[in-house]
Order: C-alpha cells, then sequence, then structure tokens
C-alpha cells in the first residue's frame, strides 16, 4: 500500500507516469462501478476515458493520498449520475442484488421496479457497499458525511429496499 501512496502522492505533484499507473491500478474498479450504473460496456468505457481526464485535472487538488481510490470512484459516480439523468434513465445494479441473493424469492422483475423505486443516494450507498466492496469509512469520506451517517443511510436503504419488495408480495430474506 506505501508504493501506492507514493504514486499518489507523485502523482499530485504532477508526475504523469505515476497517474498513469494509479489508472492501471484502478480501471477495473472503474468499469465495474461504471458497467453497474450504465449497463452498456461502450458506456462504460466512454466514462473511464472521461473520469481518467477529470481526474487527471484535479488531482493536484487531492489534499490525503490515501484516499485517491475513493475520490476516483466517487468521480465515476457522480459522472454516471450526470449520465443518467441526462438519459433520464436509471440502471438496476444486478451484482448487488445477486450477492445480496434477493432472486431466490422475487422475479428479476420485480427487483429491478424495486430498485428503481429507491432514491438516487440509496442506489448509491448500496452500489458502493456491495458492489465496490468499499468499507462503511471509505464511504464516509466518498460521501462527505459522518461513518454513522453512512450506516443510517445504509439501513435505510436495505430496510427501503425490502419494503418495496414486500409491497409487491413475498418477503425479502436477506
Amino acid at each position: 500500500m506505501n508504493a501506492d501512496i507514493q504514486l499518489v502522492k507523485d502523482a499530485i505533484k504532477g508526475n504523469d507516469v505515476a497517474f498513469l499507473q494509479l489508472i492501471q491500478l484502478y480501471k477495473l474498479d472503474l468499469y465495474k462501478t461504471a458497467l453497474s450504473f450504465l449497463r452498456n460496456e461502450e458506456e462504460a468505457l466512454e466514462a473511464i476515458q472521461e473520469v481518467t481526464y477529470r481526474a487527471y485535472k484535479c488531482v493536484g487538488k487531492l489534499k490525503e493520498p490515501s484516499f485517491f481510490k475513493t475520490w476516483l470512484i466517487r468521480i465515476m459516480i457522480n459522472y454516471c449520475n450526470d449520465q443518467l439523468k441526462k438519459n433520464k434513465r436509471v440502471i438496476l445494479n444486478d451484482e448487488l442484488i445477486l450477492q445480496q441473493g434477493f432472486t431466490e424469492n422475487h422475479s428479476a422483475m420485480e427487483l429491478k421496479d424495486a430498485m428503481l423505486e429507491l432514491d438516487e443516494k440509496s442506489r448509491e450507498i448500496l452500489t458502493l457497499k456491495y458492489f465496490n466492496d468499499m468499507k462503511i469509512k471509505e464511504i464516509a469520506v466518498s460521501m462527505r458525511c459522518p461513518e454513522g451517517t453512512v450506516k443510517t443511510w445504509l439501513n435505510k436503504a436495505l430496510k427501503a429496499l425490502r419494503e418495496k419488495l414486500g409491497e409487491k408480495g413475498g418477503d425479502l430474506h436477506v
């Protein structure tokens, strides 16, 4: 991890090679995040290009090198949310649902409908926690809020998903 921190410090100082090494290191995480939001490989690849450009322009402003990955994922989520708003569509994160084991008791359509009914913050926090395997602390940094708030939002998001699925018949067993 120390080598990564040094790369980040070098990138912040303007070292382009270090920045490109970091992008290589995290491009799979960026891709998975983009794909979970956009559900289109071509759009996900385009998102990586745009986010790489945005991060490159702003990397000098990053204050805490240890949060580089979180910062990068945050840029990707913001970009994806902007794209979804622009296209007026919302995409379901199937990976999250599979990880939660929801498909055993509900049809895919019920799950998609339930996720579509969740607010943006709930979809985002569920994606960060379950799709990107981020810890509560990392999510708190990413969302610029206390860890306790993240835990509250996560519980509310899971409860809301359970309720949405309950309204459609059947129970959610998490």
